[in-house]
């Protein structure tokens, strides 16, 4: 079974685990009937068995929709609430004096010299200071209106350029409140690529923060003609003398105290109707410039209301944590469906998260240390993170503690696989990883990118908690799917949100069809009020990518395959782009071969890549530092950290490594990497070869690696 390939490996006397096994079996005789009796899981069991989502028809390719909307899809959260500024009215009159946003003061930052002469910043981080939900629609309202004084017209639009913290939802709620389009740029977007996103908009007024404005704007504000106004949402900036004339720079405070003065007495506001644009959000996309992408409040509003239906109890108990950047669907989706249900969010990033992080001075408390969240939103990537770390920290116990912890994870496995809780394994064996994200964890939301089974097991068994895996994208307002919480089983996406219907379209190219059995396959298209109206300023890709049926019903067509389960789940299984057919005439999924290898603990990343012209598969991979270099001193191997990444020889070793991954996931001979090439850097957003959500940039990949690419297919390099 799957739950047997993912338990790990112990090395246990065979008596002794007889005897074990034995205990094991008598404890759960005999807690087995209190416990269903009174945990409730009975009803957990039923519904993770029961159908979730049904085919409105019976016709081939015809659209599923969750079993509580099958007849009409749900498209507004509270009755009347249909623009986003309605929402965040009625939240504030409901939850007035509750804590809404919460921040952490700086207490002392101090410069930490690394041996190898890095300078790193270190910050000592308080407690956290709140404003309620009145504070900040107070705020909101004085900013807008001092936008307004600094001429920002309804309809217009208005750049964000800053990291996720409170004043980034107050700038939106502002923009939402007056009818402004707030355009959204990645903080660690590239030079060209914010100049395209500011210039395309053509906005004239820009909110960010001081150290971007000193790192990332000051190079390209000259390259931005119609800009007038930069406002920093921390306090006034250092000035700098190369500033273009007739550019202004004002804080956040100073914007929102000509707004509390100004007379809007006698003006009527200019309030947002449903369908207008509520943001127009640059996506950072795996392939080629950024595309702006024209999400109206009513495309918001159906997304979060789907979402919010798939989280249980939500409400004024929950505190969620934000670090991920707000310019990504996924956090903003996430915090605006917070904001509208009483919860509290506190504010982080991933360079202050965990006691660990790197911008945590030893010794004192990270973020969910000290938030101790209920819900959280990650990305694989970090979760991989957490994963390779905690099973290294695993492999370095006494021999005693490593058996202790293998024999509960795999019964626990196992019981989870069955639908039951293990209240003994989680207080004694996995309370102390269950601490790394504060001890508090009820739900774990994760997007983005597809998670492993390993990984997403992991986190269940060790954070006690279920791991709601989701799946949509910008251009679906980040709605589609996403997994119920006592739906434990691994590698599905879970069934449409009550929001939305998903049909899936053959591609005959892939051999994928929505008549194949035992599961219709094919192309994922999403439909519903959560579909966007397109992309700014470019009808031909809007066109190409979203089509509106003879219903008046708008579809997405999303380029990714899929399948759906006999319960209505959809399983994501290819993606068209990643789709290559070898010189021999065999496909080979990129994805697929990335997904078989990500885990190992020697690949930190991977990308594989494939070329028609030739009968092998290759590939990039950012090595694991301290296994690279543990197995290069056990096959004698010396040198520096580049020249073992740049060795041959160690290039065969990882090679056999990766190949004996690859035949225990039942790869295909020809989809297994034959050459790579090891990198000593790791991919970052910054060094622009991932994407935000650490998506791989195939383009931008292939183009890095050209030399290699050359070399490892034979050509002649010069």
């Amino acid at each position: 079974s799957q739950a047997a390939k993912m338990k790990l490996k112990h090395n246990i006397n065979p008596v002794l685990l007889q005897f074990i096994n034995f205990i094991v079996l008598v404890y759960s005789l005999v807690t087995y009937i209190p416990w269903y009796i009174l945990s409730g899981s009975k009803q957990a069991i039923a519904k993770a068995k029961q159908v979730k989502a049904r085919p409105v028809n019976n016709k081939p390719g015809g659209a599923y929709r969750s079993v509580n909307s099958l007849h009409c899809l749900a498209s507004v959260l509270y009755p009347g609430c249909d623009t986003l500024d309605k929402v965040f009215k009625y939240a504030k009159t409901k939850y007035k004096d509750k804590k809404l946003l919460g921040t952490r003061e700086i207490l002392k930052e101090e410069d930490e010299i690394q041996p190898s002469g890095k300078v790193f910043k270190k910050v000592i981080l308080g407690k956290y200071t709140w404003l309620s939900y009145e504070d900040v629609y107070i705020k909101a309202v004085n900013f807008g209106n001092g936008l307004a004084v600094l001429g920002q017209q309804p309809k217009t639009n208005i750049a964000i350029f800053c990291e996720t913290r409170a004043e980034w939802m107050i700038a939106a709620q502002a923009c939402f409140m007056c009818n402004y389009q707030l355009v959204t740029l990645y903080a660690t977007l590239g030079g060209p690529a914010i100049v395209h996103g500011l210039n395309e908009t053509e906005v004239t007024t820009i909110i960010t923060s001081k150290e971007l404005m000193q790192t990332k704007l000051k190079e390209i504000v000259s390259q931005v003609p119609l800009l007038r106004h930069i406002i920093t949402v921390d306090g006034k900036p250092t000035t700098w003398s190369e500033f273009p004339k007739g550019v202004i720079v004002h804080t956040m405070a100073s914007v929102q105290a000509m707004g509390a003065k100004a007379d809007t007495g006698n003006k009527q506001p200019c309030r947002p109707v449903p369908s207008d644009i509520a943001v127009i959000m640059y996506t950072s996309g795996s392939t080629g410039i950024p595309k702006g992408v024209m999400i109206s409040h009513c495309n918001i509003i159906a997304g979060i209301t789907g979402m919010a239906e798939r989280i249980p109890n939500l409400g004024e108990k929950d505190i969620y944590i934000g670090y991920l950047p707000l310019a990504h669907v996924l956090e903003l989706s996430a915090e605006l469906v917070c904001l509208s249900h009483g919860c509290r969010i506190g504010y982080s990033s991933p360079q202050t998260l965990a006691d660990q992080s790197s911008k945590i001075k030893k010794g004192s408390k990270g973020d969910v240390t000290t938030l101790k969240p209920t819900l959280m939103a990650a990305v694989p990537e970090i979760m991989d993170r957490i994963y390779k770390n905690v099973m290294n920290k695993v492999n370095e116990m006494t021999s005693f503690q490593r058996n202790l912890f293998i024999l509960a994870y795999n019964y626990k496995m196992e019981q989870i696989s069955k639908g039951y809780t293990t209240p003994l394994c989680d207080s004694l064996i996995f309370r102390k990883v269950r601490m790394l994200l504060g001890g508090k964890i009820r739900v774990l939301l994760c997007g983005g990118a597809p998670l492993s089974a390993a990984t997403q097991r992991f986190m269940n068994i060790c954070f006690c908690c279920p791991v709601g895996q989701g799946y949509g994208l910008t251009e679906s307002a980040g709605a589609g799917t996403i997994t119920e919480v006592w739906d434990y089983t691994t590698g599905r996406v879970g069934a449409p949100l009550v929001c939305c219907e998903i049909k899936l379209m053959n591609w005959e190219e892939g051999g994928y069809y929505n008549t194949d059995k035992p599961y219709p396959r094919g192309e994922i298209l999403i439909g519903g009020q959560n579909v966007t109206v397109g992309y700014y300023k470019n009808e031909a890709r809007t066109r190409q990518d979203f089509t509106v049926d003879e219903n008046g019903q708008r579809w997405l067509h999303t380029g990714d395959i899929g399948e759906f389960h006999h319960d209505g789940c959809l399983k994501i299984i290819d993606r068209k782009k990643d789709l290559v057919k070898l010189q021999a005439g065999e496909y080979v999924s990129l994805g697929k071969v990335e997904a078989a290898l990500k885990n190992l603990p020697l690949v930190d990343n991977i990308c594989a890549y494939a070329s028609s012209f030739h009968s092998y598969v290759i590939g990039f991979v950012v090595p694991n530092q301290k296994e690279l270099a543990e197995l290069a001193r056990k096959k004698g191997f010396k040198g520096t950290w580049e020249e073992i990444c740049n060795s041959p020889e160690m290039e065969k070793e990882v090679l056999k490594v990766l190949a004996e991954a690859a035949m225990a996931a039942n790869l295909e001979k020809f989809e297994i990497p034959v050459k790579i090439r090891l990198s000593p850097d790791p991919w970052t957003p910054e060094t622009g070869l991932v994407t935000d959500a650490f998506k791989l940039k195939r383009k931008e990949l292939t183009a890095f690696y050209q030399t290699d690419i050359d070399r490892m297919y034979g050509k002649n390099v010069k």
